[in-house]
């Protein structure tokens, strides 16, 4: 008896096979077509203007990132939270921000966004975020202004390409207007205005004036007739 207790003891977790299997989900996390310019460890927070009084709240810790769409060529500022991944930054790097020091310190910034989507909507946010010491901070900073860089050649080229197709559409205009007046100068009075609609003021004009014209039709085939008829009659 004493060895089948110590047998028992001896496996006290036994293996029991589940009764479905469930294949691994993969989340998306839409950062797979982006790459990573930096990662670091920071504590954001938010400065809240509609409080009484105003202050700055925390808005989460976690690894902030500077990531370049590979596609598009953007750049944005994307933070989770620890644990619950929560977004709690998730803006474009615009060409006209700028990053303050926070109060002198050398190791924490401040600027502002005019769309910041950590809420799903877009809304303008005063931000600051701290960094466990100056060398991230610098390294931040440096990701940052190389982020605008790219931002700004970015926009330019968009620019430039929207002008440029404004221009084709401009050119493909004047054409298709030359080759309608060409057209409209080659169309007859008569084409012009056989198709045209009758108003209903105009109806009993139109009915008349095709009366007369089978009254005309017929005179002319009685004096074409009468004609024939003399014609016949002296010979």
């Amino acid at each position: 008896m004493s060895e089948d207790k110590d047998e028992a003891i001896e496996n006290p977790d036994p293996h029991f096979e589940p009764l479905v299997h469930l294949s691994p989900v993969h989340t998306k996390t839409l950062e797979e077509d982006e790459d990573e310019m930096l990662k670091l460890r920071a504590k954001l927070f938010r400065y809240d203007c509609q409080s009484e009084p105003r202050e700055w709240k925390e808005r989460g810790t976690g690894d902030i990132k500077i990531l370049l769409q590979k596609h598009l060529g953007m750049c944005r500022i994307l933070m989770r939270r620890d644990k619950t991944l929560k977004i709690c930054a998730n803006h474009y790097v615009l060409p006209q921000l700028e990053l303050k020091p926070n109060c002198g310190s050398d190791r924490a910034w401040v600027w502002n966004t005019p769309a910041d989507f950590a809420d799903e909507e877009p809304k303008a946010e005063l931000l600051a975020i701290r960094f466990a010491n100056a060398e991230n901070a610098q390294l931040f900073k440096e990701a940052f202004e190389k982020a605008k860089q790219i931002m700004a050649k970015r926009l330019k080229n968009a620019e430039k390409g929207d002008a440029a197709k404004k221009d084709a559409e401009n050119d493909l205009n004047k054409e298709n207007n030359g080759t309608a007046e060409e057209n409209e100068n080659n169309i007859t009075v008569e084409e012009k205005y056989s198709n045209a609609p009758v108003k209903d003021g105009q109806k009993e004009i139109v009915e008349k004036l095709e009366k007369m014209a089978v009254k005309d039709i017929a005179s002319k085939d009685s004096d074409e007739a009468k004609c024939d008829s003399t014609s016949s009659k002296d010979d």
